[in-house]
């Protein structure tokens, strides 16, 4: 059985990644707070931007599964004024669930989007236990995200999460300060809510993951089905 805490997450956003790493064509990508590139699937993500210009790594304390002194890798701590020489360095800015280990998590986000030159492309976990003791502070909505890159003057391009039986819940988002030259590869219209649970009288995101939604939801979809029947 999959493990739903760590593994249907990462499974899920490693699709959505690869949904859109290809458009990203002659562009200088960084992964930032990479540890070893790994997508926890036997690759690393640099191979999802197989027509990058320049792919780079950022890591921090090497005790937080940080720094590896790997050819070309960066040292960069987040909760620090960013250097001069990374401001604007890259196209795309990419971070996997790094933000929640982060105690002054704003300041890293806006470190995230003063790399940028145009897009941000962040995974945040929305809920999911704790699961380091050396720092695991915050769990982020996807209508919090949406206001943290409008505060940075970011406009989000694709917002998505999971929403598994009793699973935790990422939240995948991309977001650019350009969106004119993105709108014929994004909808630019995100939505918190899941088409899949209309029924519910909540039907956001992570409606599917509390353990006693369960029966709402199935009381939800017999009273559709009754409807149905009796059309």
């Amino acid at each position: 059985m999959t493990d739903k805490i760590h593994r249907v997450p990462r499974l899920w956003s490693n699709r959505e990644l690869r949904k859109f790493a290809p458009i990203f064509k002659g562009m200088s990508i960084v992964n930032v707070s990479a540890w070893r590139d790994e997508d926890k699937e036997g690759g690393t993500y640099r191979n999802y931007f197989s027509g990058a210009s320049e792919y780079s790594v950022t890591n921090f304390d090497a005790d937080k599964r940080g720094f590896q002194g790997g050819d070309g890798e960066i040292f960069l701590n987040l909760e620090k004024s960013l250097p001069s020489e990374l401001q604007s360095r890259f196209d795309v800015v990419f971070n996997h669930t790094t933000l929640e280990h982060v105690y002054e998590f704003r300041t890293a986000f806006r470190n995230l989007c003063d790399m940028s030159k145009d897009v941000v492309i962040v995974v945040v976990p929305f809920l999911q236990q704790m699961h380091a003791d050396y720092g695991d502070y915050w769990r982020f909505t996807p209508q919090a995200l949406h206001r943290m890159f409008e505060d940075e003057g970011f406009e989000v391009a694709h917002l998505s999460f999971n929403n598994d039986f009793q699973s935790s819940v990422y939240v995948f988002c991309i977001a650019t300060k350009n969106p004119d030259q993105w709108r014929s590869h994004f909808s630019f219209s995100p939505n918190y809510a899941d088409a899949s649970f209309s029924h519910l009288p909540e039907p956001f995101a992570g409606s599917n993951a509390v353990h006693s939604n369960w029966r709402t939801a199935l009381q939800g979809w017999l009273i559709s089905r009754r409807a149905k029947r009796a059309r």
